[in-house]
């Protein structure tokens, strides 16, 4: 948690996984409709009540892989997926609750990594 976003993201585009994910024309007009600040509420809303707890009985599992949601898919190219995911890339210890500063984190990079997904024509 401690490079700023821009070389999370660059490192994680280097991952043939991470950077496999990828929003399509769909989700790029939903983000588009929505908005910054929909896709924001809804990213921390996804986040607080499926990563935040200190116990997820279905850790590795909780988040989507298709294309339900943007913010599912960033989740995946961000590996914020799951606490596995978390402690792996970010040293983020599992079996604890999440932070403020550690949601306000997850939700910054994903917002960031959805922005240059919508850039991306």
């Amino acid at each position: 948690m401690n490079k700023d976003v821009n070389t999370i993201l660059n490192n994680l585009s280097k991952s043939k996984f991470r950077s496999s994910f990828h929003l399509n024309k769909n989700m790029k007009d939903y983000c588009r409709k929505k908005g910054k600040n929909k896709i924001t509420d809804d990213a921390y809303y996804f986040i607080n009540n499926r990563l935040r707890p200190s116990i997820i009985k279905n850790d590795g599992k909780q988040t989507p892989m298709r294309q339900v949601h943007p913010v599912f898919i960033a989740q995946h190219a961000c590996a914020c997926c799951c606490r596995s995911c978390l402690y792996k890339w970010y040293h983020i210890e599992k079996e604890r609750e999440l932070s403020d500063k550690e949601i306000n984190f997850i939700v910054s990079l994903l917002i960031k990594w959805i922005e240059k997904e919508l850039s991306v024509k």
